[in-house]
């Protein structure tokens, strides 16, 4: 390679002008001959090549286009969706009784300074709403009388299913602004989902056999306030084992999965409307929303939540018991021993014969898979040893 000493220095110039990134470029030989290595950092931003916008997701080269690249566009410029002004919209399209149910809740959180005196144009001012009389997104977004003119998928959409995705056995749908959604939602899981149900207020209390309250009303809020608002409707999925809210829009950058479960900054999506909703006392600003999700399900004795990007958006499912399928496998049990616990489920109790007769498996499979499940704290012995010996869940 006898123009290498050339190469060296076009090389990182080219990539710098086209990609806008530096790396570092280095000279190796071997065999007597010449050849060149180049180091590329990891950037946690999206790259521009010919104006196209790219970033890496896992090994994957992805794209940035629509919603996407319009919010890396925003953030460039330093704005987010929620900070620019919606020019169609008026001081008649803010719900007055929305903002005087927000006021109230803002007065018992008391993070809000006095504005018993402002007008309804200077609150919107005082609350980042509104630039210079032009109403903001954001303020459709949380007080919006009909947001769904504005922004069409300003809607929860809630199913409830039995064992999986293709037995649907009902479905409702919540429309509105933020702070009506933050009360309809609730109460519509209270009259056709839950089959008791549940003070949202009373964010400490633990609801045995059911679902820990504090979870439920986090994944909501944690949806609604971080949501892509031009992307598609959050969704609730109500399972006989467990409930999972998803919401278009990934995790901002910087942030991981493993993040989520310890302290981490706050980085809403959103930070006009996390604001107004910090103000009103309905989420707080360390970024603790998923901490106390994963801290109420402790509470309640529940397996951890998990937590996932999945199909352009964000994931989170809570598990009713320790003893579904899901949790079962992700436990480590062999398959023999995971149809078994079902079947404990479904009967109460299930004694090695039992065990043997449903695995085709032998005596001694079955006693030491059982002793496992003992050992395991998943199933517990009852009864006298022997053949009268049964095996029911663990408390």
């Amino acid at each position: 390679m006898p123009d290498y000493r050339s190469l060296m220095e076009i090389i990182p110039q080219k990539i710098k002008d086209q990609l806008g990134i530096l790396v570092e470029v280095n000279l190796h030989q071997e065999d007597g001959k010449q050849y060149i290595g180049i180091i590329t950092p990891a950037y946690s931003v999206a790259v521009s090549l010919r104006g196209r916008y790219y970033y890496r997701s896992g090994s994957t080269k992805m794209e940035l286009v629509g919603q996407a690249l319009t919010e890396f566009l925003l953030r460039k410029s330093g704005k987010t969706w929620d900070d620019v002004p919606e020019p169609s919209a008026s001081l008649s399209d803010i719900d007055q009784p929305s903002v005087e149910r927000y006021l109230k809740d803002a007065a018992r959180a008391g993070r809000l300074p006095e504005v018993a005196d402002l007008s309804l144009e200077e609150l919107l001012e005082k609350l980042r709403l509104s630039d210079r009389g032009q109403l903001k997104r954001a303020a459709i977004i949380l007080f919006g009388k009909e947001p769904g003119r504005f922004y069409p998928n300003m809607v929860v959409k809630m199913g409830r299913f039995g064992k999986d995705d293709a037995d649907l056995k009902f479905q409702e749908t919540a429309g509105g602004n933020l702070i009506h959604l933050l009360r309809e939602v609730p109460a519509q899981l209270n009259r056709k989902f839950f089959t008791k149900p549940i003070d949202f207020e009373g964010l400490q209390r633990v609801e045995k056999e059911q679902y820990p309250v504090a979870a439920i009303r986090e994944m909501l809020l944690n949806a609604l306030v971080h949501r892509n608002y031009m992307g598609s409707m959050v969704q609730l999925r109500m399972y006989d084992e467990q409930p999972s809210i998803w919401n278009e829009g990934f995790l901002p950058e910087g942030l991981s999965l493993e993040a989520l479960k310890r302290p981490h900054p706050s980085r809403p999506r959103n930070p006009v409307i996390a604001d107004v909703c910090f103000k009103g006392g309905y989420i707080d600003a360390w970024g603790r929303g998923t901490l106390k999700i994963i801290a109420a399900c402790r509470e309640a004795a529940l397996p951890e939540p998990d937590m996932q990007e999945q199909d352009g958006g964000f994931l989170v499912t809570v598990f009713k018991n320790r003893f579904s399928e899901q949790q079962l496998r992700k436990s480590g049990l062999n398959p023999r021993q995971v149809k078994a616990v079902l079947h404990v489920k479904e009967q109460g109790s299930i004694t090695n014969a039992t065990y043997q007769q449903i695995n085709q498996v032998g005596k001694t499979t079955a006693t030491e898979d059982l002793q496992q499940l003992v050992e395991k704290k998943i199933l517990m012995q009852t009864g006298s040893k022997g053949r009268g010996s049964r095996y029911e869940l663990a408390q």
